[in-house]
């Protein structure tokens, strides 16, 4: 059948189902309400498709603008599900609540591709302007949607299929949708359930951006599940009122809106006062603790935190027990033996994983510094805040930092702080640092490999004279905690290339402490059994197949990958056990050789033979390997013609050696084509 023909079906099957005339396939009451608002509301015509309208770039940079947090929620979120899906044939992009679509990220060949139908940053594609799809329906029924082919309203779209969700901000109104929209059909089901979580996960940071002043109180009715997804959020005011909450803790305290909920006292909601919860939380080192809803029918388990600048509540709330807390961390006076029971949960009969744990043990109760070394997505984090759990700084904070996810011109603010005025745009009341903010607590510097060199000489200074100097201040301020590092990199070769400092590497490295990889370890079914019980309170049984499909594959995104896959294939499986059909086609789709895919359709095989001999894939991320492709087919193309490729990229010859070292090309490679790399596509 011929395009026009396709065509002129279509626009009959919507003119059908408007006019309530006989149909040749059932259509969802959604989407017969979105056409009919289509036609009869905005008065547009199927048969004459109108691209949709772009923003200039005032209109586009002032939208921006007033979504500044919004965006920057967004922004990981994003990119981290763009790497979960891994199909180069569709776009992750955030739309306002106008319907403009203000952040993109995709591969630039597709990118490219739907531009020319008006899918691009700045174009509106709210209902009134390109008709039924994803982000436009989404914002008309304020839920989630997914818009499937030929259910858009204009044959032009029937390409593709849209999985949206909308982004409610802390007055319950509509701040934005996240959507992703693909060229492939499987992809509908597990896309519209990895954006309902992302947009849970960029609803919670919302909240943590417009509240970071306020106490936030993490509860659930499961201890394990409280600060994940699925736990509820309060942020609570110095007066002990509630000032917003996100929609998982309206659902378990039983308010239908926020506006019931606003503006009463914490008390009304738990038989505990705000001082009594953070007391108790400081106490247990964070980790959950009971409490009962007022009408003490309900149990819950909580953690209260103070906000960022409230350190004089927290020396308020402890009271008496100060001094105690003193004695224990006194000179000469043995600390508490550790509570093994609190890391124990990390290893699940995998021999590696024992001995670094019985190494851990020893070494943080003599507050020495730990390096923790593994590939993206071992649970570096939740190692190193198991440590912090037994060592003898238990009672103070875990702060973490990420040195790779932070620009390099807010690393130095982030870490040392800042005092009032320091600069243009800081905030009036200046800021504590990272590095003040966990004195008395444990310092995690995740990706330490990525702090800029001139930063490593600061650190160092802090660490060998146990103060700090914030930016714009003369004076000092004096500082202790334990201080672990972590890296997917070898710092020693970064050493050895001028990237790190030595006298810093030493400084940090009082004891490395290697993650295996999830492939390498012996324990992946306990393990898997662990995370599915995390997930829900009754876990689903595994069918055989999905079993060795899940024990067989290579995971490269090592246990975060896994844990997004479970929780997939539990909402997916709906109470039975889970199936192949489940899982995600690279899990359980084999190559002819025999091995199994990567994330990213690529072969153990394809992989190995990409790397030099020394390399190891392992540790480059999803974005890092769809580039990597990227430069492969270039080189291809261009014959390994380095001068060409780097025309091509627009970079200098030198750049793109170093992006060539980066990503573990060889010079002389036979390589294959590939996909574009994902970028963020801002204007």
């Amino acid at each position: 059948m011929s395009l026009l023909a396709d065509s002129n079906t279509h626009v009959r099957e919507v003119l059908n189902v408007v006019n309530h005339q006989l149909t040749t396939r059932p259509t969802s009451q959604s989407v017969a309400q979105s056409w009919a608002r289509c036609i009869n509301e905005f008065q547009l015509d199927p048969s004459r498709f109108i691209t949709p309208p772009v923003l200039t770039q005032y209109e586009l940079s002032a939208r921006r603008e007033a979504l500044g947090d919004l965006i920057a929620c967004s922004k990981l979120e994003m990119t981290t599900l763009y790497q979960q899906l891994a199909d180069p044939e569709l776009a992750v992009v955030l739309v306002d609540a106008g319907g403009a679509i203000v952040h993109q990220v995709s591969s630039v060949p597709f990118a490219e591709a739907v531009a020319e139908d008006g899918f691009r940053v700045g174009a509106l594609w709210s209902e009134r302007e390109a008709g039924t799809n994803g982000m436009g329906t989404c914002l008309a029924e304020r839920d989630c949607i997914a818009v499937c082919q030929h259910e858009h309203f204009y044959p032009r779209y029937t390409s593709l299929t849209c999985s949206a969700a909308p982004i409610f901000d802390d007055s319950g109104e509509i701040a934005g949708v996240l959507d992703v929209t693909s060229r492939s059909k499987l992809l509908q089901q597990h896309s519209l359930v990895l954006v309902g979580m992302s947009r849970q996960m960029i609803e919670n940071r919302l909240l943590d951006a417009r509240y970071r002043h306020a106490n936030m109180i993490h509860f659930h009715s499961r201890p394990e599940f409280v600060g994940t997804l699925h736990g509820g959020k309060l942020a609570v005011g110095d007066d002990s009122t509630v000032l917003a909450a996100n929609r998982s803790a309206l659902f378990q305290l039983g308010f239908r809106s926020l506006s019931e909920l606003r503006g009463r006292r914490i008390e009304e909601a738990f038989n505990a006062s705000l001082e009594d919860m953070i007391a108790r939380s400081i106490r247990g080192s964070f980790h959950p603790v009971t409490v009962y809803s007022a009408n003490a029918t309900n149990r819950f388990f909580l953690v209260a935190q103070t906000s960022q600048n409230n350190s004089g509540r927290v020396a308020r709330v402890l009271g008496s027990e100060a001094p105690a807390a003193a004695r224990n961390s006194a000179p000469g006076k043995r600390p508490p033996a550790p509570k093994l029971d609190e890391i124990a949960h990390l290893e699940f009969g995998d021999p590696r994983m024992a001995s670094q744990i019985q190494l851990a043990v020893r070494v943080i109760q003599r507050k020495i510094p730990i390096v923790l070394r593994g590939q993206t997505g071992t649970g570096k984090e939740v190692f190193a805040q198991a440590l912090h759990s037994i060592s003898p700084h238990a009672g103070g904070p875990f702060v973490p930092v990420n040195c790779a996810s932070l620009p390099e011109n807010l690393i130095e603010s982030e870490l040392f702080g800042y005092r009032a005025g320091a600069f243009t745009g800081a905030q009036r009341e200046g800021r504590r640092g990272k590095i003040v903010q966990a004195n008395g607590g444990t310092l995690f510097l995740d990706e330490i490999g990525d702090m800029p060199l001139v930063l490593q000489a600061r650190l160092l200074r802090v660490i060998e004279e146990h103060e700090v100097t914030p930016l714009g201040a003369e004076t000092t301020v004096k500082v202790n905690f334990q201080l672990i590092s972590a890296s997917h990199r070898n710092l020693l070769e970064l050493v050895h290339s001028g990237q790190f400092r030595e006298d810093l590497y030493y400084r940090l490295k009082g004891v490395e402490l290697n993650l295996p990889p999830l492939r390498e370890r012996l324990d992946k079914l306990p393990l898997i059994h662990h995370l599915l019980a995390n997930e829900t309170d009754d876990p689903p049984e595994l069918s055989p197949e999905a079993e060795h499909a899940l024990l067989s594959y290579a995971w490269p995104g090592n246990i975060r990958q896994l844990r997004h896959v479970l929780q997939m294939a539990i909402a997916l499986s709906d109470g039975q056990p889970i199936r192949c059909e489940d899982l995600p086609p690279e899990i359980t789709q084999r190559a002819p050789g025999g091995d199994m895919p990567t994330a990213l359709g690529l072969t153990t095989a394809d992989m190995d033979a990409h790397l030099t001999d020394d390399a190891d894939i392992s540790a480059l991320n999803a974005i890092q390997l769809n580039e990597r492709e990227t430069v492969l087919s270039l080189l291809d193309e261009h014959r390994w013609n380095v001068s060409n490729v780097a025309k091509a990229l627009g970079i200098s010859r030198n750049t793109l050696y170093r992006k060539m070292r980066r990503l573990h090309i060889r010079l002389s490679h036979e390589g294959s084509p590939s996909d574009g790399m994902p970028l963020d596509l801002d204007a």
